[in-house]
């Protein structure tokens, strides 16, 4: 006899042939942040195929908002991002990007193909009735890279309206360190607030031979760095989460020339408010060095995304709807890392939550995001269809 959550474990394996077309093909033409205008075409091209979704577009430029509505019942989203990375892609696959320079190395190919296979199912369950509520089916453009304005996709969703009536929001992110078949989920922060600084220590300047004679930006840089690394070691409280790393130096042209500035830059990162604003204030303390070793600075901070919070009774209700629909599947309960997610400025207007779902070959748990390599086993997209239904249906009843 079959049960409800076979039921949607069978759907979603039955369409697998197609999400493997659908993220191929995305995979093989992949566009930058705030450029996604084939990509945008192609999605709605496979939502209006089911002649039945409200379809709003032009969010941010090439963003889509695909609606089914009952006409009662909460409001839930669902989310993926459709952005790729400018690298050069080495998979050496047939589908590889065809685009030079620009490769999906983040997993939004699969992201857009997961929801759009949730769509397609879903669609089937409104057809028959089975869809009390409505769902917002949200493809975000410009995950990964800001615009002149400083945003990404996400403030320019919210911005639009048309995701604030959300009871609930989810989303899911492709994870190559764990098996195919793999969940790991976190309740509360669970990715870091994003700040990045630019430091600039001014001095005069002047001649190698003659440093006496004026003042050297690059000695008090060295007591600055030293600063800078241990500031983690001895004002952030260990147990708080947060780091702060250098990335850029530079200053100086020739090798007889003490420059007259030298500019540090690096990234800030924290998952509370309290040690983001912490580290901000201990970086300024730390600048304020080179004042009393005879210089100046100027430090300018930029504010990124901010940490990634999962709604504890959201992330509870993915963690046993997965163990409903795969019993035996390994669940994985920790923070998913320092890196920075933009659903992150949804999740601090709407209860929701991410979770990552493994993308592993063989075992093989040691792939990153943003590599020139970075692959999926494609076993995880119709896993990743069923997840994203069913804790959509689940999120329509709990939310009544």
């Amino acid at each position: 006899m079959k049960t409800e959550n076979w039921d949607v474990t069978k759907r979603s394996q039955f369409i697998k042939a197609q999400l493997m077309d659908w993220r191929r093909h995305l995979h093989r033409y992949p566009e930058l942040s705030f450029q996604e205008k084939k990509t945008s075409d192609f999605i709605q091209s496979v939502l209006e195929a089911e002649d039945i979704f409200n379809i709003q577009t032009g969010i941010a430029g090439y963003g889509i908002v695909a609606t089914l509505s009952s006409g009662s019942g909460p409001v839930i989203g669902v989310r993926a991002d459709m952005d790729a990375l400018p690298i050069q892609e080495q998979t050496g696959v047939e589908y590889q990007s065809e685009h030079e320079g620009i490769m999906h190395a983040c997993g939004h190919d699969a992201h857009i193909t997961m929801l759009l296979g949730a769509a397609k199912l879903l669609a089937e369950d409104y057809r028959e009735g089975r869809i009390n509520g409505t769902i917002k089916f949200i493809f975000q453009p410009a995950e990964e890279s800001a615009d002149a304005n400083g945003l990404t996709g996400a403030p320019y969703l919210l911005r639009s309206g048309m995701i604030n009536d959300l009871d609930a929001v989810i989303a899911l992110h492709v994870c190559p360190w764990r098996n195919t078949g793999e969940l790991q989920i976190n309740k509360g922060p669970s990715m870091a607030n994003i700040d990045n600084f630019s430091l600039e220590i001014l001095g005069t300047g002047g001649h190698g031979g003659y440093p006496y004679q004026g003042t050297d930006p690059i000695w008090m840089s060295s007591y600055v760095l030293q600063g800078i690394y241990s500031l983690i070691s001895r004002k952030i409280n260990p147990l708080d989460v947060g780091t702060i790393s250098v990335g850029e130096i530079h200053g100086g042209h020739t090798a007889n020339v003490i420059p007259e500035k030298i500019v540090i830059k690096g990234t800030l990162r924290s998952y509370t408010d309290d040690v983001r604003q912490q580290l901000i204030d201990e970086l300024q303390s730390i600048a304020k060095i080179t004042e009393s070793l005879g210089g100046a600075y100027q430090l300018e901070i930029e504010h990124g995304e901010p940490a990634l919070d999962n709604d504890e009774e959201i992330t509870e209700l993915i963690k046993q709807t997965a163990q409903t629909v795969y019993p035996n599947m390994p669940i994985y309960e920790e923070p998913f890392g320092m890196g920075g997610e933009d659903f992150g400025h949804i999740t601090k207007q709407i209860p929701g939550a991410m979770f990552f779902l493994g993308c592993a070959f063989n075992g093989d748990t040691t792939g990153s995001l943003h590599t020139s390599n970075f692959q999926i086993n494609e076993d995880a997209l119709p896993i990743g269809v069923a997840l994203l239904s069913e804790c959509t249906h689940k999120l329509l009843t709990s939310k009544k």
